[in-house]
């Protein structure tokens, strides 16, 4: 038995909802999409935790602005607030450099994240997911207990077919899962919502392609003004709101 699970267990205890954003592939906007969640909750007054997971191209330090902010050691790792946001990334330890994990390494540098962060009391913990359905996506279903996945997308038939395979694994292993959005819609596309049609997956709305949006990478004032995050609110209003 994984000695470091149970360790997790206590870690997470007083964290009362942990929601994966996942996609199929990358290239989606799961990352902002994460980082925008985490930031709207903060807005609304909820205490919120943000992982950034992707351990081959963590982006969440760049779109957050990050700085001079810090993990600081305590009884395990605190992590730091950034813009009312409680942030933890492998990027503290990698130092922005190339990560070549593998393997083994994957499984016990998740483990190792999750073991030592001390997030406290949350309301939501966000858990930004690398693309795809590798060993990493596996092992948080394994450890990480009374997890929720939100699923993000394209109107794009090479992303939903990698989506496809996240949803069938989800189904077959019976988790609870929130539903997909739509990111970069034009012109009033449905693909992404016909596509779900006759499935058991619900879909929760789309993002239009905001060619603003770019501007606003860097500086969270920014990102909450622009129309990818109005957006997005009106489909977190109905999701964790319900």
């Amino acid at each position: 038995m994984e000695i470091r699970a149970s360790v997790i267990e206590k870690r997470l205890k007083n964290v009362k909802e942990i929601i994966a954003v996942a996609s199929g592939k990358g290239g989606v906007g799961k990352s902002l999409t994460a980082s925008s969640i985490a930031l709207y909750l903060s807005q609304k007054g909820h205490k919120v935790g943000l992982l950034d997971l992707d351990l081959h191209g963590p982006s969440q330090h760049i779109i957050l602005g990050l700085k001079e902010e810090y993990p600081h050691e305590e009884k395990g790792i605190i992590p730091p607030k950034i813009h009312g946001i409680n942030f933890m990334s492998i990027v503290y330890f990698t130092r922005d450099k190339p990560s070549p994990f593998r393997g083994v390494d994957i499984t016990n540098i998740i483990l190792e994240l999750f073991a030592i962060t001390q997030w406290g009391e949350l309301d939501f913990l966000i858990i930004d997911m690398p693309p795809g359905t590798g060993e990493e996506t596996l092992d948080i279903i394994r450890f990480i207990p009374k997890i929720k996945f939100l699923i993000v997308s394209t109107p794009s038939s090479v992303a939903y077919g990698a989506v496809s395979k996240l949803l069938d694994i989800l189904k077959e292993m019976k988790l609870p899962m929130l539903g997909i959005i739509e990111n970069m819609q034009m012109n009033n596309n449905k693909f992404t919502k016909e596509k779900l049609a006759n499935t058991r997956f619900k879909y929760l709305g789309g993002i239009y392609f905001d060619k603003n949006l770019e501007n606003s990478i860097g500086n969270p004032k920014k990102l909450i003004r622009t129309k990818f995050m109005q957006d997005l609110s009106q489909i977190l209003q109905s999701v964790i709101y319900s």
